[in-house]
């Protein structure tokens, strides 16, 4: 062959891959089960998206929450102002209303003086499993407004946790979700932790203190033991045996509602044997210790916050009200992710959930409420990855949807760095996400947990503020600009030191 023959077919060669790198769909062309992909103009265009640096974005959230120590009022002010409307790592109120978490903190501050017990209650999917995010969240609460303990966990625990460590005898499995150790009930009887343990004749549950190593010291701490329980037979018997500290049986007659077994015991135990006797569907174990606060995690591996109205509605009522349940926390999103195809279905999706808040606001009415949005998802696109396509836009979604039922919103998403940062989440070092490019490792979830403990105390830091100064002056000042303050907030409460924190 003459080689300017050979010259012409590489050329042709060449603008046939030209005319391809120009025109070829970046997302490939499907043919049968195969999807062929073809580098393109359009790809080349994009350039490479510059990388999360997390050590820099966990660094400007956790700067995000601190303020100098100071006794000048105008400077607290100004940091609470820029706070509550241009931080983007704060929880974000319905309406901007600063005072949506007062109630709460007003029942959490009053917990050790009344001898009370205050619950939240911590919904999620499989990223809070193992009490992860609610451990580190509980132990600055507790810190800061007294309590102990692992708080409620189910009559079974199918998937270990860091916090405790317990097991059954006689007692069978009913959950909405679960799995195949566990069944489905002929009612919707299923309970707070939407899953319930069934005892008839006789049954045991076991717990002890975690020797876990990323256990906190506060939830071995255990004083007060509670079942939550109903549907009990008549002459129902519950004994506990633990250590050495001697309990008398507790007998019931039979209710067709929700009642509570308690013992309140002198000196915390390292384990413990609860038997009893009887027919009774068992909703919870309470392992709580001094007055405060406990809160319940309470993972749903694989669910998106769509089964609460499976579960009976007077039931709920009945068991938040028994157990002070003042503060409800949803954490949902990621789970549905997969099934997002365009935005009608983030849209079908927000209509589900808004019925499911509604259900669950009707039977804990005087509960605050709490939604935390999905994390980062990465998921590899042309052998480069990234964030899953509509998690930005299911994120906005969450948060326009929480707020507008009257739900405050967190937006873990950006916190984490929003989008491309679950990939450098796996890449940093100690990883701070698994390779599945989905949920946190430990250290990521207890920085997450941290990040969240730090955004609702500083609401709680500005609730301090404000109980030494006018609301109208507040008021005010929260909607002033920057640049036209008004002079007479130039002065000093000596009383008054921001962000000090008082162990009860």
């Amino acid at each position: 062959m003459k080689s300017y023959r050979i010259l012409l077919f590489i050329l042709a060669v060449f603008a046939l891959f030209g005319i391809a790198w120009w025109f070829f769909p970046a997302e490939g062309i499907k043919i049968g089960n195969l999807n062929l992909r073809f580098p393109s103009y359009a790809q080349a265009q994009e350039g490479e998206k510059e990388e999360v640096d997390v050590d820099a974005v966990l660094e400007s959230v956790n700067e995000s929450f601190e303020m100098k120590q100071s006794e000048s009022l105008i400077d607290s002010l100004c940091f609470f102002r820029d706070y509550l409307t241009e931080n983007p790592n704060r929880i974000y109120l319905p309406g901007d209303d600063y005072e949506f978490f007062d109630s709460v903190f007003a029942f959490f501050e009053s917990a050790c003086d009344s001898g009370k017990i205050y619950r939240i209650m911590h919904y999620g999917d499989s990223q809070i499993e193992m009490d992860r995010i609610s451990s580190v969240f509980r132990q600055k609460l507790q810190e800061l407004f007294g309590g102990s303990g692992p708080s409620m966990i189910p009559a079974i625990q199918t998937v270990p946790t860091i916090s405790v460590s317990q097991r059954a005898s006689g007692v069978s499995r009913y959950a909405i979700i679960g799995d195949s150790t566990s069944h489905k009930a002929s009612h919707n009887r299923y309970g707070v932790m939407t899953q319930f343990g069934q005892i008839n004749g006789e049954g045991s549950i076991s717990f002890s203190q975690s020797n876990h190593s990323q256990a906190f010291d506060n939830v071995k701490q255990i004083s007060k033991i509670s079942v939550l329980l109903g549907h009990n037979s008549q002459g129902f018997t519950a004994s506990l045996k633990c250590d050495t500290i001697p309990t008398e049986a507790k007998v019931l007659d039979a209710n067709d509602s929700v009642s509570v077994i308690t013992w309140d015991l002198p000196a915390n135990i390292k384990k413990g044997t609860i038997t009893m006797r009887g027919n009774a569907e068992i909703y919870g174990i309470l392992l709580d210790g001094k007055p405060g606060i406990a809160l319940d995690n309470i993972p749903l591996r694989g669910c998106s916050g769509t089964i609460f109205t499976r579960v009976n509605q007077q039931l709920l009522r009945q068991s938040y009200e028994l157990l002070d349940a003042k503060m409800i926390i949803m954490q949902f999103g990621g789970n549905r992710m997969p099934g997002i195809t365009n935005t009608n279905s983030i849209v079908a999706y927000m209509q589900e959930l808004e019925k499911q808040i509604d259900y669950v606001k009707t039977a804990a009415p005087n509960a605050t409420f709490l939604f935390i949005g999905p994390s980062d998802m990465g998921k590899s696109y042309n052998g480069v990855m990234g964030t899953w396509k509509g998690l930005p836009e299911l994120n906005d979604s969450l948060r326009a949807m929480a707020l507008r039922n009257g739900m405050a919103y967190w937006d873990m998403f950006h916190v984490m760095g929003g989008e491309g940062s679950m990939a450098q989440w796996v890449k940093h070092s100690p990883a701070l996400a698994g390779p599945d490019y989905v949920h946190f490792t430990f250290t990521g979830a207890q920085e997450i947990g941290a990040d969240l403990a730090k955004s609702f105390t500083t609401y709680y830091d500005f609730y301090k503020l404000r109980q030494h100064v006018p609301h109208k002056t507040i008021a005010e000042y929260v909607k002033r600009a920057a640049d036209s303050l008004p002079p007479p907030l130039r002065y000093q409460i000596p009383s008054y030191q921001p962000f000090k924190k008082v162990k009860q």
